[in-house]
């Protein structure tokens, strides 16, 4: 027997709490494929609530296609594939990388949705609303909107796996994020001996990153504490490269310009100049000489993604960051 009762101390509606329950006895094998609800009216009965509550949940159900009705008979558990809603920001390289491990790594039954927002609070606030009720759960990259905590209010935190970013989130809230400020500051610091070389170190923070600004902050107060001389750049048209300066960028678009330049300077990476970038890619090992690179390990926050969906357990984890040294610097 699968328990539909409704909690009346939370916010979620109660049409909400029904297909929740139908979805989370999928998930625990207390339904299966073929098996019966009751009906309409038992529910009403047993639940106190009224039609129109559990007709909406059921018709939710039916529309995702999670239960069938058969005339005269009733509603039955139609088959026993979930679906999972995948909220990115963008997709680039390293996204992927994240990507291909947490389908790799959910069962052939879980089908999975992705949608982007592009740090668009119009297309975050409809991408979640339209899916509210339609996924079995639901894993979101945030981003820095004040909007944005409301919209995910909406959503059961069992439901609910914040990725990437500590942005908006409740203790209450599931999370696998990487951390942009300590860890990175301690990164730098790993950093040091290969700027010995080097006579200023120089960040390269476009106007139009979504980068959390916090790394600015933290990479000012290295350079200080250090003794370094620094400068930060944010006006990618200033950006030009100059014989023994380290370059530390956010965007990999200002790589192509780099190399670019380092090519009609005749200057050689590495050597004459630095380049450490942030977020490893496939190809960063392969570009030039190899990439040095600041990142987390997107492998493992996909892998742990989905073991949020297999599992039905909390999970509140932070990826450690890493620096991996290559000819660049």
């Amino acid at each position: 027997m699968v328990d539909l009762s409704i909690d009346l101390n939370i916010e979620l509606p109660k049409y909400q709490q029904l297909v929740n329950a139908v979805n989370d006895a999928l998930a625990n094998n207390t339904l299966s494929s073929g098996d019966a609800l009751p009906s309409v009216n038992n529910v009403c009965k047993d639940y106190h609530l009224s039609r129109d509550t559990v007709f909406k949940a059921y018709s939710i159900l039916k529309d995702n296609g999670v239960i069938e009705s058969v005339p005269n008979k009733g509603y039955f558990i139609a088959n026993d594939t979930r679906k999972v809603l995948l909220v990115l920001d963008t997709f680039k390289a390293y996204k992927e990388v994240l990507y291909h491990a947490f389908v790799k790594n959910l069962p052939k039954k879980v089908i999975v949705d992705v949608q982007f927002h592009h740090y668009n609070i119009n297309n975050f606030k409809t991408i979640l609303n339209n899916g509210k009720g339609k996924y079995y759960k639901y894993v979101v990259m945030s981003f820095n909107h004040k909007e944005v905590p409301s919209v995910l209010s909406d959503f059961d935190n069992d439901k609910l796996l914040l990725i990437d970013w500590n942005i908006h989130a409740k203790k209450s809230n599931n999370y696998v994020f990487q951390d942009f400020g300590n860890a990175f500051a301690e990164v730098l610091k790993e950093v040091l001996p290969a700027l010995q070389k080097y006579k200023r170190f120089v960040l390269v923070y476009p106007t139009f990153t979504y980068h959390p600004v916090e790394a600015v902050t933290h990479f000012k107060q290295f350079c200080k504490a250090k003794r370094i001389t620094y400068k930060i750049v944010t006006d990618i048209n200033e950006f030009e490269v100059k014989k023994h300066d380290a370059y530390l960028s956010v965007s990999d678009r200002v790589l192509g310009m780099f190399l670019e330049q380092c090519r009609n300077k005749n200057l050689e990476p590495g050597t004459d100049v630095g380049f450490l970038s942030y977020n490893e890619t496939p190809m960063k090992p392969f570009i030039y000489k190899g990439i040095s690179v600041i990142s987390t390990d997107f492998k493992a926050m996909g892998n742990l993604a989905a073991s949020f969906i297999n599992q039905e357990q909390s999970i509140q984890k932070f990826i450690p960051t890493k620096l991996i040294l290559r000819d660049s610097l």
